[in-house]
């Protein structure tokens, strides 16, 4: 099979199947066609629909090679239209599909869940509300797992369930800041067969207030070792800081009564983890608690917790600063939220390609080099990786 052969097969069984929103025997171009110059216009570098249809007529003799393309390169009009009516759940569940197609199993991994606002998608006119999504970060592949928006009258309690659905837990470990820390939550996540790290904040009243005053209790009597399970120190040092981590495990029945711990499916530890910061001009100090249904080693904790924040580093702060989510004014119907699923797939193909540079250079290789961007569609589909790929 030749390239361009393996390229349409592997994108139409990706995309051929979603449901055409427009009027049938009238449609001069071919939704599969739409959608995967979009997603090839979003990994280049285009932001909004004038550029993604200035990408495809500078592409067309290649795009001509793996699409049917029967009437040329839509316009900028005929993108907006047809991204605004698609049904975004559907593209939604091509997008796990393909991710699907990368991971044969996530097991034993940390999965951060944490929501994202794209800031530009407001319509002060209209009184709609900026989009925000939850999305699922796996930390050891650093792939977008899946993602769900919140509904505008409600909040991330409300859409982590409806996240958690779409996702194979089972083995895996659950980390969600203090938004989605809750009770059914918890109990989902359990019984699934997963486990939880979820942070523990003021939102929770009672038990916020209990955690606070039982290890302040400790911390006067020096932290009797009947009570602490492990204790990690850890320093780190870089960017003109330090870093100092302290880590304590405690059982959470030692902490919580025990009709607070029957209502937590699962709860088995309280973890405590206190942050100095020092820096040339200041010196700052964080005490933070999580609950948890995992027994572990406290330095275990500590990596884990750590990793949860590359959600937003790795995920949030490249969609805005490489990709220009919060910069953009795409609202219309379901455009922003089918734009923000094609963002998150292209920022993934290109975190699949192994080769050097940053992401924001890869993209602009792959805006001018069509074997580059060609290989990074290979290593995002493995299963299909043609011989002459390979």
């Amino acid at each position: 099979m030749s390239d361009s052969a393996w390229l349409s097969s592997s994108l139409h069984h990706h995309f051929g199947l979603i449901d055409d929103p427009r009027v049938q025997g009238r449609c001069a171009h071919r939704l599969v066609d739409i959608i995967v110059i979009a997603l090839l216009a979003v990994l280049a570098g285009a932001t909004g629909w004038e550029e993604i249809a200035t990408y495809g007529q500078g592409k067309q003799t290649w795009l001509s090679t793996f699409l049917e393309l029967p009437n040329g390169i839509p316009s900028h009009d005929t993108f907006r239209r047809v991204l605004a009516q698609l049904d975004p759940d559907e593209l939604e569940a091509r997008f796990q599909d393909w991710m699907g197609s990368l991971l044969d199993q996530i097991g034993g991994t940390l999965i951060a869940i944490d929501g994202k606002t794209v800031k530009g998608s407001y319509d002060r006119q209209n009184q709609i509300k900026a989009l925000q999504m939850v999305s699922a970060w796996s930390t050891a592949h650093r792939l977008v797992l899946a993602q769900t928006p919140v509904s505008g009258k409600s909040n991330e309690i409300t859409a982590i369930p409806v996240l958690l659905e779409q996702l194979h837990v089972r083995g895996t470990i659950i980390s969600i800041d203090a938004m989605g820390t809750h009770r059914r939550i918890a109990q989902q996540i359990h019984a699934a067969g997963a486990d939880y790290i979820l942070a523990l904040k003021g939102n929770q009243g009672f038990l916020h207030k209990t955690a606070v005053a039982w290890f302040e209790d400790q911390e006067r009597q020096q932290l009797e070792t009947e009570v602490l399970q492990d204790h990690y120190l850890g320093v780190d040092s870089g960017h003109h800081r330090i870093e100092t981590r302290q880590v304590w495990v405690f059982r959470a029945a030692d902490v919580f009564p025990a009709a607070v711990c029957a209502d937590w499916s699962g709860l088995q530890s309280l973890v405590v983890v206190r942050s100095r910061r020092q820096l040339w001009n200041q010196t700052t100090c964080e005490t933070r608690f999580f609950l948890s249904s995992l027994s572990e080693k406290a330095v275990a904790f500590a990596q884990w917790i750590r990793a949860h924040w590359e959600i937003e580093n790795c995920l949030h702060w490249c969609l805005d600063v490489v990709f220009g989510e919060d910069a953009s004014r795409i609202r219309t119907q379901n455009a922003a939220r089918n734009l923000s699923i094609l963002r998150r797939l292209a920022l993934n193909l290109v975190r699949q390609h192994p080769g050097k540079g940053s992401l924001k250079m890869k993209r602009y290789r792959a805006s001018l080099d069509n074997d580059f961007l060609m290989e990074i569609l290979a290593y995002s589909l493995p299963h299909t990786l043609p011989h002459s790929l390979s």
